[in-house]
């Protein structure tokens, strides 16, 4: 399955004319920020090779990340770890699409949303497609952007905090992560409600 305009082209079709595909990434690591982006693409203009970002390699990435900026409407924003554990990474998630879609140039008419729900607090029109990044062309590009971007936040937080491989591992909870964790102890920028993290906070 590749991301096609077939979801634009239905909301088309009610008479929408600009049409936002709204992705997040980070919902799984123990530390760093949750990333949104929306993305309002021009149908005469759409980059090659748009999927879902987690199927394409880093340099391709990066690529289309460039493309995607100069022809599209282009909006990133985060949800912090406070807000993390303060919410939940549901809602956190949501608040960092809603914030993406705020700070668009100009604002959508439809929202094509990532995933199975809509965030409660959306008042435009807007679909919620599972697997969005796949099948959505505008979603697979905000995947594109939201991906480059957060995983520029964690090198840059990789380098204040050595150690604990977030420039490879993102933040996810992978095995040098973990003993990392063990060893050095937790960061301002862990998430204190997920499990892992609580677990060493509260072994003492």
């Amino acid at each position: 399955m590749t991301p096609d305009y077939s979801f634009e082209t239905a909301a088309r079709a009610k008479g929408y004319t600009r049409i936002a595909g709204v992705d997040e990434v980070g919902r799984g690591p123990l530390a760093g920020p949750v990333t949104a982006a929306a993305v309002v693409l021009d149908p005469a203009r759409i980059p090659e090779g748009l999927n879902d970002s987690k199927k394409l390699s880093f340099k391709k990435r990066e690529l289309l990340y460039a493309q995607i900026l100069e022809v599209a409407d282009v909006s990133i924003a985060h949800a912090s770890v406070e807000e993390i554990d303060e919410h939940n990474i549901l809602r956190a998630s949501h608040i960092a699409m809603m914030r993406a879609v705020d700070g668009l140039k100009s604002p959508p008419d439809y929202c094509l949303i990532d995933g199975n729900l809509v965030p409660r607090e959306t008042t435009l029109p807007s679909e919620a497609v599972v697997k969005g990044d796949a099948r959505s062309v505008s979603i697979s590009a905000a995947s594109i952007m939201a991906k480059v971007c957060r995983d520029y936040v964690m090198l840059s937080l990789a380098q204040q905090h050595p150690g604990y491989g977030w420039e490879t591992n993102m933040g996810y909870g992978s095995k040098s992560h973990m003993s990392a964790l063990q060893e050095l102890g937790v960061t301002p920028h862990h998430r204190r409600s997920f499990k892992p993290v609580h677990n060493i906070l509260w072994q003492d």
